[in-house]
């Protein structure tokens, strides 16, 4: 049996083409059916590597059963939440508001106008040990649907206008201790033996680490890059590092970055070689080159698309099983390289006969003695793991996650010179920007398919990109798309009565409620990246066109960030760079040459621009190619190269 998903791009949605549950996509199709028929709406929230997806998937959508009950008293909706950051947003935020937790898949039940009145997350089918089953949870909902449905409506009513409350914005204020006080709220949560933030899980939160270690530059405070250090180290040791084929895992289930949710994304991985490559720029340790180059090696070979951009992420499960394929057994290595190398890289990465994890064996160098170990084994045991089992691929295109690894392969070139990187950076845009048109941007491609308008996100991340871009590279053509985008973000998003960056815009589809997200959670939150940006063009381009915009947005996140900075990391390096500006370099070029003579400069950050032709203002010294430097809030008299 297909349902209404088989004619979709989304890899998430054609999973559940032939499920015998009658899924429609969020469509005016599906709305219009439920006002019909009157009838309640089931609205599930996931993502194609996704492990509770799959398991629920297997558990509930995949049953006869199940289906009867969905198909007869509900009209069901599958969403990607990768391609609807929206719904996912509206309906995680019902998720948090009525539980006090979130996750995926998500599980809404729902008015015919959209209006949530019930939420939850994973359930099995059926009952048992106090958690309701699906099934009874249908038979459930169904009832009160019939029996009482003005107080479901009731609730639903009263659950969006919370919702739009909570949207209201907040009352803009000064944000000068913002950064200290982050700084502090890190310290209290570090953990000292460990690495990292808190409890398990630990998440990697790679822009916590940028923050922490711009704040150590800026304020020389040691124990900010301590902490920044150790926990790079450790996540690298751990298990949620792939010591075999390289790349980051999701997070770690455990304190010790041991044992891994074991998917891998997009987003955490472009966000982690921004901090692997900072970390070195600020510290010289080879460690930090070492990963990062190791991850950039896993995204070009594996991650990378023949045609330009990156994949979205790689499944957690082989053949239903978490982790299978990321899993070795302590003869098993030694059957794949031999008695003695097989000893060898089992003493170094920790493997037992026990093993580590459910009797097999997560590689790591939390405890094992941790020798030099061969590019030609490790080559044997990463060809031989693709053999033995393979892993789900989603291969669809996501602008925004795209523009964040755009940025960490510029910044790549900018700190180790490898034209790799740069022409890596360069043909994603290249294929983002042919994809786009004159339209504007689109949240996914796949298949020639493009799926949706963008939202802020994908502005925001996608002109971040393009600004480490020119800055790697001084191309101006960078600089002056990443101007263009965050203008067509602004008039598409910003909120210029209440200040801030709404998440979808004038070109997206109305929903319940319109969030401005500002936490930086797994991801920074686009209008923490849009913060940044406008600081950085204004900074480089010295443009008064940009100041009004800057004002707005770093007011707007300052009050947001009150209660608790440190969930505002990345708008806070938009803070730090206000507060501390890298030296200002306005070149006027007589010879193209000259740009290579900027190298060193580039690599410590400098805010450079690059004029082709001089001005009133600024004129050639000399009839050669000239300086303007300012730094320190002082400026000093031109120079020629």
């Amino acid at each position: 049996m297909k349902n209404h998903l088989k004619d979709q791009a989304s890899p998430y949605l054609l999973q559940h083409a032939e499920h015998p549950v009658d899924w429609y996509p969020w469509c005016k199709e599906a709305f219009a059916k439920a006002k019909a028929e009157s009838k309640p709406m089931f609205l599930s929230i996931g993502y194609s590597t996704c492990h509770w997806c799959h398991v629920m998937a297997r558990e509930c959508f995949q049953d006869q059963e199940v289906a009867n009950e969905l198909n007869q008293h509900f009209i069901c909706i599958k969403v990607d939440k990768e391609e609807r950051p929206d719904i996912d947003s509206v309906y995680m935020s019902v998720c948090m508001l009525l539980t006090g937790s979130g996750g995926w898949p998500a599980s809404i039940f729902m008015t015919p106008e959209q209006k949530p009145f019930f939420a939850g997350t994973y359930f099995p089918k059926r009952s048992a040990c106090g958690r309701i089953g699906f099934l009874d949870l249908l038979k459930a909902i169904y009832r009160k649907w019939e029996q009482d449905r003005e107080s479901l409506s009731q609730s639903a009513d009263e659950i969006v206008r919370q919702l739009q409350a909570n949207a209201d914005g907040f009352q803009q204020r000064d944000g000068s201790d913002l950064a200290q006080r982050a700084f502090f709220q890190f310290q209290q949560s570090f953990d000292k033996t460990y690495g990292g933030f808190g409890a398990a899980p630990k998440f990697p939160m790679p822009h916590n680490l940028m923050f922490l270690m711009e704040y150590y530059k800026a304020r020389g405070e040691k124990h900010a890059l301590e902490m920044a250090e150790q926990t790079l180290a450790q996540m690298y040791r751990g298990g949620l590092y792939d010591h075999v084929g390289h790349g980051f895992c999701r997070y770690s289930t455990d304190k010790m970055f041991l044992v891994p949710h074991f998917e891998k994304m997009l987003y955490d991985n472009a966000m982690l070689l921004l901090a692997y490559t900072r970390a070195f720029a600020v510290t010289g340790n080879e460690l930090y080159q070492r990963v990062a180059k190791q991850t950039a090696q896993y995204i070009e070979r594996e991650m990378t698309a023949p045609w330009g951009g990156f994949y979205s992420a790689q499944d957690a499960d082989s053949e239903g099983v978490e982790g299978k394929y990321y899993l070795f057994g302590y003869n098993e290595v030694k059957q794949v390289l031999g008695e003695k190398e097989g000893e060898h890289f089992c003493q170094a990465y920790n493997l037992t006969p026990e093993g580590n994890f459910e009797g097999k064996n997560i590689p790591n160098l939390l405890r094992g003695s941790g020798g030099s170990i061969s590019e030609e084994a490790r080559q044997k045991l990463y060809l031989y793991r693709k053999k033995r089992s393979s892993l789900h691929l989603d291969d669809k295109i996501l602008t925004a996650w795209n523009g964040l690894m755009i940025g960490a392969f510029a910044a790549m070139y900018q700190v180790f010179g490898k034209e790799k990187y740069r022409m890596l950076a360069e043909r994603a845009f290249q294929y983002l920007a042919e994809t786009a048109g004159t339209e504007g941007l689109f949240v996914s491609c796949r298949d020639g398919k493009r799926q949706g308008k963008g939202f802020l996100d994908d502005y925001a991340f996608l002109a971040f990109g393009l600004l480490e871009l020119y800055g790697a590279t001084l191309k101006r053509a960078y600089l002056d798309q990443a101007a263009h985008y965050c203008r067509m973000g602004l008039a598409l998003f910003e909120d210029f009565k209440e200040g801030g960056c709404y998440l979808y815009g004038k070109k997206n589809e109305s929903l319940i409620v319109r969030p401005k997200e500002t936490y930086d959670g797994a991801l920074p939150s686009g209008n923490s990246v849009m913060a940044y940006n406008l600081v950085k063009l204004l900074q480089i381009t010295g443009d008064k066109e940009w100041e009004p915009y800057v004002k707005r947005q770093m007011a707007f996140l300052a009050a947001a960030a009150q209660e608790y900075p440190a969930g505002q990391s990345f708008f806070l390096l938009a803070v730090l760079a206000q507060e501390y500006p890298p030296e200002h370099i306005v070149c006027v070029l007589k010879d193209q040459a000259d740009i290579k003579k900027l190298a060193a400069r580039q690599k410590e950050g400098a805010n450079i621009l690059i004029l082709h032709q001089e001005t009133p203002k600024y004129p050639l010294q000399n009839g050669r190619s000239t300086l303007y430097i300012c730094r320190d809030k002082s400026c000093l008299p031109p120079m020629n190269f």
